[in-house]
């Protein structure tokens, strides 16, 4: 990286200066001590570093050790000053030529590091109870999900990614309870949910198991038959699975057209079956962290951190959701994964501690687990928050991704940090505007693609009516792109720096965006990228009479255009080709 290559250069001279006794009482210098960054002011340069950390050891002024740095740095075609205490540097052609250079070298793996510490990550996320459609905070977390899975596969982990299925508990009895009474009501009887609210709690009530009672009714016409239309003589049982595998198909239909894949949905009652629950309280209570109270047993989680000890086992004999949670958490870590990424909503704050203390207690690094705490999604219309219980066309995620699209919806899902409320604007995310991202950053996309297919097609000459023949023929374009020779380029990359210095920019906001488990600043990056081609383009005209210029200039744009795309992908957002 350009700035990388700018720091090596002033730590190497620093090193230098210190040996040639240039920093006063200055003796040894650490690197990493000091740091690159962009100037607010990038007519001072494309990087500058701040040099008054080292006043402290060499007992002179800021200014005077900048420049004692500057005169040991080897500067080639670079330009180096000092403004205070710090060094600015601005990239010469050397740098911005070689840096095409590698994106048409390395084309869709431009960005991608070449040696990592690559690790096993299982990454969960979703996790919805199977029993209704994803409202809208379940599709923040899946598409933000997913695009870190893309992210960090990218980067060079390994990435498995998995949906908990939470289907053991009342959740599910619930679930069948309710489906009995839809079916009653298809089948005529005039019935209806408890009208008392603490009674009501104990069903789902809403419009969607409709459609599942009538399926059920059409799949089970001999059943019917045989309990003359008594629904009180079918199995709970049997409600419950039917339910339970409608609305889990749904959500899975709706993952597979929102671009969400999982390698696995791992069932809860699959858990609590294999006797893996069980195992580990066992263990905590070998190895003296449980203790009964009060009928039940209790973890110490407060020895390892937790503000409280936790119930795992009620006085009646039942597990809290705590239990299963160790359970599966530790099975994640005897699958050999080495580090347990979970997007949880910021509800589960206070749940963090007390998993962390039951992997810790089990003999587990604690610190293998990474929680991503999220907060949720506000509907705007109009300026306006819409409450969502109050609109019934825009409650779940389905709704909402046919009302503004696949794409829209996974980039303002996915444009916010986590720790951020988003605040969806459903009819901004609709436009064919500016203002809205999406749209603005597939704009610049097609625009590139549109420059590429100008250049090798004809044109007719608007006052002689001829047929004007393409500036590069097919095979031209196509040899500038396979066989890119950068020396192209000298000489006529200075139009398009600032452009260039934002593509570089890709590299370092892939790795930080992957160590930092930040999605966001993807969406962030190709809007800044966006709004600088948009500007090149509306400043130098790319397409000209001067062959050769028009060649460098294309070969800017086909980088925009593959960076572009490779950010998009990443983000699983089409990048058109026309708009």
């Amino acid at each position: 990286m350009i700035k990388d290559y700018f720091l090596n250069k002033v730590e190497s001279a620093v090193e230098k200066a210190i040996e040639a006794g240039k920093l006063g009482q200055m003796t040894e210098y650490t690197k990493g001590t000091l740091v690159a960054e962009r100037p607010k002011n990038l007519d001072f340069g494309d990087y500058a570093v701040n040099v008054s950390s080292l006043a402290r050891s060499a007992k002179i002024a800021p200014p005077l050790i900048a420049q004692a740095i500057v005169e040991f740095i080897d500067k080639e075609d670079n330009d180096y000053t000092v403004i205070a205490g710090f060094i600015n540097f601005k990239a010469g052609e050397t740098l911005l030529v070689n840096l095409i250079d590698e994106i048409f070298a390395k084309k869709s793996l431009f960005g991608k590091p070449e040696k990592i510490d690559k690790e096993k990550i299982i990454l969960e996320y979703v996790s919805a109870n199977p029993t209704g459609p994803f409202h809208i905070g379940h599709g923040r977390w899946a598409a933000m999900g997913s695009v870190l899975a893309n992210l960090l596969k990218f980067y060079g982990h390994e990435v498995y990614q998995e949906f908990y299925i939470n289907d053991a508990g009342s959740q599910i009895q619930k679930l069948g309870n309710s489906l009995a009474i839809r079916i009653r009501q298809e089948l005529g009887e005039d019935v209806d949910f408890p009208s008392d609210e603490i009674e009501r709690k104990n069903y789902y009530p809403g419009d969607y198991l409709i459609p599942v009672a009538k399926k059920f009714i059409a799949d089970n016409s001999g059943l019917l038959i045989q309990v003359k239309n008594d629904v009180s003589l079918i199995p709970l049982q049997t409600l419950c699975d039917y339910a339970k595998d409608y609305e889990e198909k749904v959500q899975r239909d709706l993952l597979e057209k929102f671009r969400v894949h999982f390698d696995n949905f791992y069932s809860e009652l699959t858990l609590h079956n294999s006797g893996k629950v069980d195992e580990c309280v066992n263990k905590l209570k070998a190895s003296g962290k449980i203790y009964k109270k009060d009928g039940a047993d209790w973890f110490k989680s407060s020895d390892y951190g937790d503000d409280q000890d936790r119930v795992i086992k009620k006085a009646d004999g039942s597990n809290t959701y705590l239990t299963a949670d160790i359970a599966y958490h530790i099975d994640k870590l005897q699958r050999g994964f080495d580090r347990m990424i979970n997007i949880w909503g910021a509800d589960h704050h206070g749940y963090v501690a007390r998993v962390k203390a039951s992997i810790e207690a089990l003999g587990y690094d604690p610190d293998k687990l990474e929680i991503l705490l999220g907060q949720l999604v506000n509907l705007v219309v109009n300026g306006e928050e819409v409450r969502m219980g109050k609109r019934k066309n825009m409650v779940t995620l389905e709704d909402l991704v046919d009302e503004v699209g696949v794409d829209a919806t996974r980039f303002w899902m996915s444009m916010r940090n986590i720790d951020t409320t988003l605040d969806f604007d459903i009819e901004l995310a609709k436009t064919n505007s500016d203002e809205n991202p999406v749209f603005y950053v597939q704009y610049a996309h097609a625009r590139a693609c549109s420059i590429i297919r100008n250049v090798t097609q004809e044109k007719v000459d608007t006052e002689t009516g001829k047929t004007v023949p393409p500036i590069l023929s097919e095979e031209e374009y196509k040899n500038l792109v396979e066989n890119f020779n950068k020396s192209l380029l000298n000489g006529n990359i200075q139009d398009g720096r600032k452009l260039v210095l934002k593509l570089e920019e890709y590299k370092s906001m892939i790795e930080n965006s992957a160590k930092t488990r930040q999605v966001y600043t993807i969406c962030r990056y190709v809007q800044e990228l966006a709004s600088e081609f948009h500007s090149f383009y509306n400043s130098v005209r790319v397409i000209n009479d001067d062959k050769e210029l028009t060649k460098a200039r294309l070969a800017l744009v086909y980088s925009v255009k593959t960076v572009l795309n490779n950010a998009l992908d990443l983000l699983a957002v089409n990048a058109p080709e026309r708009m």
